[in-house]
């Protein structure tokens, strides 16, 4: 069943949309303003004094047949989209939830988006192939021939709308209804008959003429400006690789040099850990604190005497599930843009306020050693510095955190900054964890040197005051005060009337 709505224009110009149940509302937006010769990136319908949701179809709208709709103008800074990607298996079981949550801009279109997601803050510091995977495939029909790599082109589903061509990929969130609030966008994948190197070439040529064609329109009037030079330009790898420009690494301190900056650190370092040289003191590498491996298979915390009070629940634990409970159950709405910019600005200045973070890696064989790690230092630095303290620096390892398993990666790029990056603040404890070719007699040896284990100190258990758990047991012996002022005996207490007291007379 057809119907229609009304479009009208500023300048009280109208046009009637045929519409079906199943038509989205970004249609009715450009076909409108394809009538009425108006740029559709730059307009919003409005109904009665009320901004049309355009990522909806038809028949969810509310709209009534014949509903008369505004054209209004859009503001020109672009606002931000909560974008999600819900990721096919096995991908999805390396990521906490199986999905990727960033905010993006409005006007982004979703290729730059999943190049985002490939490399971005948003994959946790995850490489993850999205645009350009390849599936390994025999030419012949019934399996036999020469083998070729196959393009596999990603499938995005969002609101039940698939997009998998390059054309598709060049509309923005914008174009597909999407001005503010949240977006679910599910991935999958689907071999195509195209070769991987054919569907290359037709990549880099594709988005670096849509890229011409989106900004011919904005350098038209600037005609008095002078043109930029040429090796500005963006050329076609670029604009598949390089959607979003690297901010400038910060340079080292001189007494902390990294070992990706110098070609021959690195082999000057692993010479100086095969001779056994112990790290001179001024050595950015040394730890500062060396802990040995417990000498008995029980842990020491779980041989401290424990009272069975400790595992006694008081009334100041249920006061306080009592609060929580309660401040859970209210409803809370939803944090606006500004909020969450506000939120988003104080959770970077609490990052930028913080100086030092002591990094404890434990080892395989339960020894660990700190470092005290400054705003500049990165992955790369906490590698090489585990790499001065191991009795086989060549073996391959990976350094994870607890929470969620995020693996720091061995980069010294800004994006891996331990603060800044990974957001590690106070004292923060890493597993280092061996690769899996790393062979089992090495597993078996001592991990530290035998000059860095002689500098080992014990772990000590901190002892937990005897008294420490008996202040919340203070309460219960003033119970029976409340009693005795209950009672008719007594002090200033309110007194029982005398027609309760039952069996006087």
């Amino acid at each position: 069943m057809s119907s229609h709505v009304v479009v009208i224009a500023a300048d009280l110009r109208r046009t009637t949309i045929k519409v079906a149940p199943g038509t989205y509302l970004t249609d009715v937006l450009q076909e409108a303003c394809q009538k009425l010769k108006l740029p559709s990136d730059k307009y919003l319908l409005r109904h009665k004094q009320k901004q049309v949701d355009l990522s909806v179809p038809y028949r969810t709208s509310g709209l009534i047949p014949g509903a008369k709709l505004e054209l209004v103008q859009k503001a020109n800074t672009p606002s931000a989209i909560q974008v999600a990607l819900q990721l096919p298996q096995p991908e999805a079981k390396e990521v906490p939830g199986g999905r990727l949550i960033q905010k993006f801009p409005s006007d982004l279109t979703l290729w730059k988006v999943l190049r985002q997601f490939e490399s971005g803050k948003a994959s946790g510091g995850r490489n993850i192939n999205i645009t350009a995977r390849g599936v390994a495939q025999m030419s012949g029909a019934a399996g036999t021939g020469s083998g070729q790599l196959y393009y596999e082109t990603p499938v995005l589903n969002i609101m039940g709308r698939e997009f998998s061509t390059f054309t598709d990929f060049q509309k923005t969130l914008s174009q597909l209804g999407y001005n503010s609030g949240n977006v679910l966008i599910r991935l999958s994948y689907k071999t195509t008959t195209q070769t991987l190197y054919e569907a290359m070439e037709q990549i880099g040529q594709f988005f670096k003429e849509a890229e011409e064609v989106r900004t011919e329109p904005a350098e038209a009037p600037a005609g008095d400006k002078q043109p930029e030079p040429t090796p500005a330009e963006p050329s076609p790898d670029t604009a598949m690789t390089d959607l979003q420009p690297e901010p400038p690494e910060e340079p080292r301190p001189q007494d902390a040099p990294s070992a990706s900056q110098e070609p021959g650190s690195s082999t000057a370092a692993s010479e100086t850990v095969a001779n056994g040289d112990v790290p001179g003191e001024g050595d950015p590498y040394k730890p500062v604190n060396v802990f040995l491996a417990p000498s008995g298979t029980t842990p020491a915390a779980a041989l401290a005497p424990v009272s069975e009070t400790d595992f006694e629940p008081t009334a100041a634990h249920a006061q306080l599930h009592q609060a929580r409970l309660q401040e859970y159950s209210k409803n809370k709405r939803l944090l606006s843009d500004k909020e969450l910019e506000e939120k988003a600005a104080a959770e970077e200045a609490k990052i930028a306020a913080v100086k030092s973070v002591l990094v404890r890696v434990r080892f395989p064989d339960n020894t660990s050693s700190e470092w005290e790690v400054g705003p500049s230092e990165t992955g790369g630095f906490l590698y090489e510095a585990v790499r001065h303290v191991m009795a086989s620096p060549g073996q391959p390892f990976r350094l994870a955190l607890p929470v969620g398993r995020t693996v720091i990666k061995d980069d010294s790029g800004p994006t891996h900054n331990l603060i800044k990056g990974y957001k590690l603040s106070g004292r923060v404890l890493v597993n280092l964890l061996w690769d899996d070719s790393v062979p089992a007699d090495v597993r078996k040896r001592p991990f530290l040197k035998a000059n860095i284990a002689s500098q080992g100190q014990a772990v000590k258990v901190p002892d937990v005051p005897k008294d420490a758990g008996e202040d919340t047991n203070e309460p219960p012996p003033q119970q029976p005060k409340k009693d005795d002022k209950s009672g008719g005996g007594g002090g200033g207490g309110k007194k029982m009337p005398k027609w309760l007291k039952l069996g006087k007379k």
